[in-house]
């Protein structure tokens, strides 16, 4: 009996030994791969933790900023302008569609823009890269685009119909800094004037999800704004659910509105080969000289401003700008020490969503061209040491055992031996 509970003992303290240098290998891969790879760890998500997913994370919050050094104030976009790189849906995982009964899907579609600030030169550098919902950056793209047809309208009815020497002055002015001629102007005003007559609606009417038809049946459908050519347009789309996620390619907005839809705002938002400038335009139809031809009087500088969408998209922004050489960004304003660590993260993240991980639709791309993706989860040199010893470890572990049940099986048969023959 002694020699029997001197081998158990051995055994469990053997046993404890090996599960202590097991777990402490498994402990060391864990913590390397969470380590070299931003989208391991994320906290598990419930109903009540609706904001703690990955991309709430990437779009964090964002506010007015503030010099280090200085009071509160905004930074100056006004030597930049924005430029349109990507339109791209990304599906994920949604409890309270999980729940839901009625739905067809416990995915949930996240719309993303992804659009750059550019200096006035050029974009190949000190650039900063951006990541936004969809909703946000049309709803004020769209917004923009809408108050400079009006402004411009108001302008060429004001200007193209004078043929005075003051007529003339203002019709420079728009020819040359507003890049606008009576000729375009005219013919464009009318066409959206009488859009509705001659059978057009608006597509940019369409970008919030908005239901359309209704078969007999019950059948609702509903459009709204999705990605097209592999995200390098925006395009109205029919879709299944009034989240406008499970889109129905197969369908035309068209035949349910019983128009032509016009794209005309909608393509100068994504028009990847021009950008707009941040500089608020200026509409306003000069005065006369009232006589005065010799220019002798010195005007005043203008004071230059930014325009209302570059702020709202930049402030709702997550931001990749270090990276790419962008100057006087958030890095140099306080309360954006957070967004200041993420930033590797945030650009990893953009640059995923660029390489083509997902197709148009957000489904996730199984086999893609893309060979190499940033914060790619490759085996470093600490995850390939730790899975050897852990891997040693278990075999290790499992001779151990075989060994001991060996010895215990043996020392069992002698020990009843030795009691059949004292009991003989």
């Amino acid at each position: 009996n002694d020699t029997n509970q001197s081998l158990f003992r051995l055994i469990l303290e053997k046993s404890r030994m090996v599960g202590r240098f097991a777990t402490l290998a498994l402990s060391m891969l864990t913590a390397s791969a969470v380590a070299s790879n931003p989208f391991v760890g994320v906290p598990v998500q419930s109903k009540r933790t609706k904001k703690a997913s990955f991309t709430s994370k990437v779009m964090s919050n964002a506010r007015p900023l503030r010099r280090l050094d200085e009071e509160e104030q905004e930074v100056d976009l006004s030597a930049y302008s924005i430029k349109y790189v990507k339109c791209q849906f990304m599906k994920s995982y949604d409890d309270e569609m999980a729940e839901n009964e009625e739905a067809g899907t416990v995915l949930t579609t996240n719309r993303f823009i992804i659009f750059r600030l550019c200096p006035s030169s050029s974009c190949a550098y000190n650039y900063g890269e951006y990541l936004i919902d969809m909703e946000t950056y049309l709803e004020a793209a769209v917004e923009y685009e809408q108050e400079q047809q009006e402004e411009m309208c108001k302008y060429c009815e004001q200007v193209c119909a004078n043929d005075d020497d003051g007529g003339r002055r203002k019709l420079r002015r728009l020819e040359d800094e507003l890049k606008v001629s009576c000729d375009s102007c005219v013919d464009e005003c009318a066409n959206i004037e009488n859009m509705e007559d001659n059978g057009y609606m608006e597509a940019s009417n369409f970008i919030e999800c908005q239901q359309i038809g209704e078969d007999d049946d019950g059948t609702e459908y509903f459009a709204g704004a999705m990605c097209g050519s592999n995200g390098e347009k925006i395009k109205i789309g029919v879709f299944m659910d009034e989240q406008c996620s499970q889109v129905a390619s197969s369908l035309s907005v068209e035949n349910y509105i019983e128009a032509q839809l016009s794209y005309d705002i909608l393509k100068t938002i994504y028009n990847q080969e021009a950008s707009i400038s941040c500089i608020k335009a200026d509409w306003e139809v000069p005065e006369d000289d009232d006589g005065n031809q010799n220019g002798d009087e010195e005007e005043e500088e203008e004071e230059v401003e930014v325009n209302e969408m570059c702020m709202e998209l930049y402030n709702g922004a997550a931001k990749c700008e270090s990276k790419h050489g962008f100057q006087n960004g958030y890095a140099n304003y306080e309360g954006y020490e957070n967004q200041v660590a993420q930033e590797d993260l945030v650009c990893s993240f953009i640059k995923t969503l660029s390489s083509g991980a997902f197709d148009q639709s957000g489904e996730i791309v199984l086999k893609s061209n893309v060979s190499s993706v940033e914060g790619e989860t490759a085996a470093t040199g600490g995850q390939k040491f730790a899975l050897t010893v852990f891997i040693l470890g278990t075999v290790g572990f499992a001779v151990f055992a075989a060994q001991l049940h060996s010895q215990l099986t043996s020392g069992g048969s002698s020990g009843m031996g030795n009691q059949g023959g004292a009991m003989a």
